[in-house]
């Protein structure tokens, strides 16, 4: 066997590239026009078998990343892509195939296909293994150089790989905003009338990197924020620029949207919009990252900042975000509930029948801020036990109050929901709400802030420790839950570390757990559970010992 001509499969086992990617009746592949090509063309090149099908979403959104890189090889590599078709029947291999300007095993050869499918291991696609000239697998993770370097990370070696890294690394220490925002063809971005501005014309200037969705609600959301800050900054003088960074595909959404804002921006679909993606570690949106006049980044994402403090936050200095913290602690040792809950001639939140209860009223009393909505099913499961908790609660001690506050969509929904909970609500539509959901960082629900007497925050976890103790984490003070969990702790002592329950088959063991739902109950607990592990069954104490 010509070493020329084997490859070494990620299990050890030799190949020959004709046999690898022939059958006994075919020793060609095709081009997306009909082609036929010798497979002994392919001796000595290096191949990327690129495993993928026209019903994976993955997969079209990578295909067109692919071809870009490989379009960019063609001429100066002699590297090749095979394409191994998931497809179920041949008019979709067709359709897909024909966007791709590479090889493929033929449709008609089902067994060929399967056979690469095991001996590669492809769990889940798109899938790209790398093999060099020589014929030895050097990377089954081609789809994730190629999505972070393009063809850039030609030869998809290891050792390129690092040697980019290394290069990012380099450029992070040695960062200017002409290597963040130009590239070796591109030395400006984009105005909104469409004209061409020098990047150098931005250099000393306090620049905002913008990553942007057009289709994405919280972006759009964001921008009256942004345009508020910019059109300050702009109004008093400030050396302040934002340069967008559209993350779209459609063209004629793009052109629509960087006309209604002032700022600048990056090209749509610019080589440049993936590298800062990669470069910034690009993790949420919206995300405005600060670059200082220095071209050095200030800070990796001032979104929150910027919603909650808007102007007051510029320059977004170390200092300055020193300063906001002490803001912040000063307006949390101030709080009170009028504070957070009072808004002009909004001085009430809503009972039954739409009564309105003075927010007055509910002065001295340890207060829920209750953060869920009717269409979040782990908040329709939740609510559940928070109407048992409340109920066992204010048997012992009627100043505990909840206010239910919605994210419901529409008033019917609003209606529904409030219609099953025994406490208070802020009206459906409060504007209240967002400067409630800004001051508690609200990120997620269903989510329970706990207030206390003062009306000052005790903690926003409430809904853990209620998940966790029941009615016991009343009142959710630090001392009252460090005294409930040496408790819970003592009295597991006690309890059999293993046992046999009669709802399963296996042996379960007690286990610390942060969050599980109970299978027999269905309710969410944390702390401690009975598990079986094979089965990731989870009981919770109180039905084990039933």
């Amino acid at each position: 066997m010509a070493e020329s001509n084997a490859v070494v499969a990620m299990n050890g086992e030799v190949h020959d590239i004709v046999n690898l990617l022939s059958s006994p009746e075919r020793d060609f592949l095709i081009r997306n026009n009909g082609n036929a090509v010798k497979i002994d063309d392919l001796i000595g090149k290096k191949l990327g078998l690129y495993f993928s099908a026209s019903w994976c979403g993955p997969c079209h959104r990578f295909t067109p990343v692919l071809a870009e890189a490989y379009e960019g090889l063609r001429a100066r590599s002699n590297f090749e892509i095979v394409f191994i078709s998931a497809d179920e029947d041949d008019e979709a291999f067709n359709e897909y195939f024909v966007k791709m300007p590479w090889l493929a095993i033929p449709f008609a050869d089902p067994e060929k296909r399967d056979s690469l499918d095991e001996l590669f291991k492809v769990r889940g696609i798109p899938h790209l293994v790398i093999i060099d000239e020589a014929g030895r697998v050097i990377s089954d993770g081609g789809v994730e150089i190629v999505r972070e370097y393009g063809a850039e990370g030609y030869p998809f070696t290891s050792e390129r790989v690092n040697e980019l890294k290394d290069k990012e690394e380099d450029a992070r220490r040695n960062q200017t905003l002409k290597s963040i925002l130009a590239n070796n063809t591109r030395d400006f971005v984009l105005s909104s009338d469409g004209n061409k501005v020098p990047v150098a014309e931005l250099e000393g200037k306090i620049v905002g990197i913008y990553f942007w969705l057009a289709s994405y609600k919280s972006c759009i959301d964001f921008n009256s924020k942004l345009l508020e800050l910019y059109e300050n900054l702009r109004a008093k003088g400030e050396n302040f620029e934002v340069v967008l960074v559209p993350l779209d595909d459609d063209k004629e959404s793009f052109n629509q949207s960087i006309k209604a804002m002032p700022w600048l921006s990056l090209p749509l679909k610019d080589k440049t919009c993936e590298k800062l993606v990669r470069y910034f570690e690009l993790d949420t949106l919206p995300t405005l990252v600060i670059i200082g006049s220095d071209g050095k980044t200030l800070h990796p994402n001032v979104a929150e900042t910027v919603e909650e403090y808007g102007v007051v936050a510029y320059p977004f200095t170390p200092e300055k975000f020193e300063e906001l913290k002490r803001v912040e602690k000063e307006r949390e040792e101030a709080q009170t509930l009028e504070s957070i809950l009072v808004s002009g001639n909004l001085d009430f939140v809503i009972g039954k029948e739409g009564a309105k209860v003075p927010v007055a009223d509910l002065v001295g009393k340890n207060v829920l801020l209750y953060f869920t909505a009717h269409w979040c099913p782990p908040c329709r499961a939740f609510l559940r036990k928070l109407i048992r908790v409340y109920k066992e609660i204010k048997s012992k001690d009627d100043t505990f109050e909840v206010i239910f506050i919605s994210s419901d969509e529409d008033q019917t929904s609003f209606d529904d929901f409030f219609s099953e909970m025994p406490w208070l609500a802020l009206p459906f539509g409060d504007p209240r709400k967002f400067s409630l959901v800004r001051t508690f960082k609200v990120h997620g629900i269903p989510m329970a802030v706990a207030l206390g007497p003062t009306g000052r925050t005790i903690t926003k976890e409430a809904r853990d420790l209620m998940a966790s103790y029941g009615s016991e984490a009343y009142p959710f003070t630090d001392q009252h839950i460090k005294k409930l969990e040496a408790k819970f702790e003592e009295m597991v002592k006690g309890w059999p570390r293993s046992l046999e329950h009669g709802s399963h088959d296996h042996e379960l063991a007690l286990r610390r757990r942060t969050n599980y739902t109970c299978d027999v109950c269905e309710e969410q607990g944390q702390t401690w559970s009975y598990l079986c592990e094979e089965c990731d069954l989870d009981l919770h104490l109180g039905c084990v010992f039933k």
